[in-house]
């Protein structure tokens, strides 16, 4: 399949891209497709049924939440996130719906809206199935969804062939594997990025998608400002206190610090990192890089390419982004970049690898070093779990953006400092980190069941 840029870096709100972005999208698209039939005007209500670990956690990540705002209509990339919490109050309160934002339906969330802890669904751990009935109760559509990580939706037919998004569009430089794109860059003597900027023109031009990454970056910054704003306790029960803004003033009022001390950097790293995942957990605005639980690791990264490496540029920026998909494509195509599937290795892990590349590329490494800091990234993030407490975003997830972003900068170094060669390839620790998921209990893949989800000493 062919997978653009712009599939693995969407614009979308937290708290999670599989839980969240991906099942309020599966009901847009089922809201849209009933307007689009015309039978809209007979429904009469709709049944939605979470399973797998969107049924178990489904609440903590905001899946309740999201599916009431795509049976209305809205798009995760384009939402008032400022309005969310007032459209909610309504349909609770009035127990009414605007389905595609136009028919009203009663709608009573403890009936219509049904989270199925402990049964799953054939593909994979998140699926969803949506019914609407006419008046007289008979199914007017069904559909079955599998969010797959990352906001990928696909239907029952495409789970089915292994989860594939259709996309049959002809690039330049088709690559399947590690192998395949490190040859694609020996062949034509060019650096990754450009084998993924040729790649795009099968969808848009040069400008187009500099001016979309560029759009994306400018998304990133702003959720970072927004973090290092916001202080107070965030949602859910937890009662996890918000960092960033305490941090950012603090190293905001003594600069001369990183004079002393040059692992200060390491501190404004941390911070860019938790500002993100801070917006994330309390439902803001994001970018899934690849997904919202590890949307902090690729802004952190980034934001210390542009504001600590001397000469960075806006090209640098572009081509960060480019070489950070094209590894992102690889862990897409051959394993995958959801935890409720392989755990947090699939999220953490991978945007780790991603950013690790990216960082690598732009301070000079050949694609062969790129490949090697990809590899160190996810290497030393094998077996990650994803036990998130309270099935919320919130901890272990937010500190864990912040250690893999120190981990990608260091893995990036550590490759810059060889000369590309190395003994695990890519391919080989894309392989491994497949398997690994796929031995992993199911209470360590974003259930909230095992890891320190339940080992939590209640005070």
């Amino acid at each position: 399949m062919a997978i653009s840029v712009f599939d693995l870096f969407k614009i979308g709100i937290g708290p999670s891209s599989s839980h969240t972005v991906g099942p309020m999208r599966a009901a847009m698209l089922f809201a849209t497709a009933l307007k689009e039939s015309g039978t809209l005007g007979n429904v009469a209500s709709v049944k939605a049924e979470l399973y797998g670990s969107l049924g178990a956690t489904g609440k903590g990540h905001g899946s309740d939440k999201a599916v009431l705002l795509g049976l209305e209509g809205e798009a995760p990339d384009v939402v008032d996130v400022e309005q969310i919490e007032g459209k909610l109050a309504r349909i609770r309160g009035e127990h009414r719906l605007l389905l595609a934002g136009e028919h009203a339906i009663d709608f009573i969330e403890r009936e219509h809206l049904i989270m199925h802890r402990r049964t799953s669904l054939p593909y994979h751990p998140n699926g969803m199935r949506i019914s609407a009935f006419d008046a007289a109760g008979e199914v007017i559509k069904e559909k079955v969804y599998y969010s797959v990580g990352g906001g990928f939706v696909v239907d029952e037919a495409a789970a089915g062939a292994d989860r594939i998004v259709a996309d049959t569009t002809r690039v330049t430089h088709p690559f399947k594997s590690g192998d395949e794109l490190l040859a694609h860059c020996r062949d034509k003597r060019i650096p990754v990025s450009q084998v993924i900027l040729e790649n795009e023109r099968a969808w848009r031009t040069d400008a187009e998608t500099r001016a979309g990454l560029l759009n994306i970056w400018d998304v990133m910054q702003k959720c970072v400002r927004r973090g290092c704003e916001q202080e107070g306790i965030m949602p859910g029960g937890l009662k996890v206190k918000r960092r960033a803004a305490g941090l950012y003033r603090k190293l905001s009022s003594a600069p001369e610090a990183g004079m002393r001390d040059p692992l200060t950097t390491l501190d404004w790293v941390n911070l860019y990192a938790l500002a993100v995942n801070e917006e994330n957990a309390v439902g803001g605005r994001v970018v899934t890089a690849p997904t919202n639980g590890a949307a902090g690791i690729v802004p952190a990264v980034l934001h210390y390419y542009t504001r600590f490496v001397p000469n960075a540029t806006e090209d640098g920026v572009v081509r960060f982004l480019l070489t950070a998909a094209a590894i992102g494509i690889l862990y897409k195509e051959n394993a995958s970049i959801s935890g409720a599937e392989v755990g947090c290795q699939g999220e953490v892990g991978v945007a780790c690898s991603m950013a690790a590349g990216a960082l690598a590329e732009v301070l000079g490494g050949t694609p062969e070093q790129v490949e090697n800091a990809a590899e160190i990234g996810m290497e030393h993030n094998l077996g990650l779990t994803c036990d998130p407490i309270g099935g919320l975003v919130q901890v272990p997830c937010i500190e864990r953006n912040a250690m893999g972003s120190i981990k990608a900068i260091n893995a990036a170094r550590m490759a810059l400092r060889g000369d590309g060669t190395h003994f695990v390839s890519l391919d080989k620790v894309i392989r491994t980190m497949r398997q690994t998921g796929a031995d992993m209990k199911t209470k360590y893949k974003e259930t909230a069941r095992g890891g320190l989800a339940v080992n939590i000493i209640e005070c």
